[in-house]
């Protein structure tokens, strides 16, 4: 007798709707998909591509208010405006402050990457959690969840060594994060080509045209870690490919994973011993 029930099952990798039995995904190529080990693997590390930008926001958000409440000074007097309500250095410092004086000094590598969810007053984080809440959807629909985070991550990673190369002492900020974003968005842009390709890549020119301008105009602003973020968002945007030429495959799941894991251990041991120091030593 025929069976007319066929089984089927979301492909825990790029989650279509495929048969149970199938030796590979058609989507995404992914081998054996119905291996009980996949699903449960797959499932026990997936993301919600929908509630990547917020959480991403509501990080920096809350390491933000938590350097503001452990400084001494809450509010800063810097004729800087983006000072105004500004954690101190010491506890940007010891919460992951990234350049030459903490990689030099204390020998904080990891602040390369910590650096990038700290920020230095208000005004700071809003305008860089606003151009993320912009952004970062745009960055999703064309390379994905797992990419994107690969994106973020290694764009701050890369953009502070570069400034830290260039001799810049003390810096910290998303900025470099987003300008991986957008240095990816202008290679999708550039190589996708046609009319859509044109205006992303337009759109996104105007966003590094403004980024120049504003660090040209206001003090402290760190250009080197601007470039550096935007040249390895071009290259890594390369060498990742996007959704139109390359689905993502289990290696991008593996960067990503490696990417989340490191990020939460950093941030992590940086809020443990900085209240240690704070609380236990001083």
């Amino acid at each position: 007798m025929y069976n007319s029930e066929r089984r089927s099952i979301l492909c825990p990798q790029c989650r279509k709707l495929i048969s149970l039995d199938e030796p590979q995904c058609p989507y995404c190529g992914l081998s054996h998909p119905g291996a009980w080990w996949k699903t449960r693997l797959f499932s026990l590390f997936s993301l919600d591509a929908g509630s990547i930008v917020r959480t991403l926001i509501i990080i920096n958000i809350v390491l933000f208010a938590v350097s503001v409440l452990l400084s001494s000074a809450g509010l800063s007097r810097s004729a800087n405006p983006l000072g105004v309500l500004s954690p101190s250095n010491n506890i940007l410092l010891l919460l992951g402050a990234t350049g030459t004086i903490p990689i030099e000094r204390f020998n904080r590598w990891w602040s390369l990457l910590a650096a990038g969810y700290l920020h230095g007053g208000i005004l700071h984080i809003f305008f860089n959690m606003t151009a993320l809440y912009q952004i970062g959807p745009l960055v999703l629909q064309e390379y994905g969840l797992n990419r994107m985070i690969i994106l973020y991550t290694l764009g701050s990673i890369c953009g502070f060594l570069l400034s830290y190369l260039a001799g810049v002492p003390f810096t910290i900020g998303a900025s470099a994060s987003l300008c991986a974003l957008i240095g990816a968005l202008l290679y999708y842009g550039k190589s996708r080509g046609g009319i859509y390709g044109q205006n992303i890549y337009r759109q996104v020119l105007g966003w590094v045209i403004g980024l120049g301008l504003f660090g040209l105009i206001v003090p402290g602003i760190n250009n080197w870690g601007h470039g550096g973020g935007l040249a390895s968002g071009i290259a890594f945007g390369f060498l990742l490919g996007y959704n139109e030429i390359k689905q993502e495959t289990s290696l991008h799941r593996l960067l990503a994973l490696v990417c989340i894991v490191a990020t939460a251990a950093i941030l992590l041991w940086a809020l443990g011993s900085t209240c240690y120091y704070l609380f236990f030593v001083q």
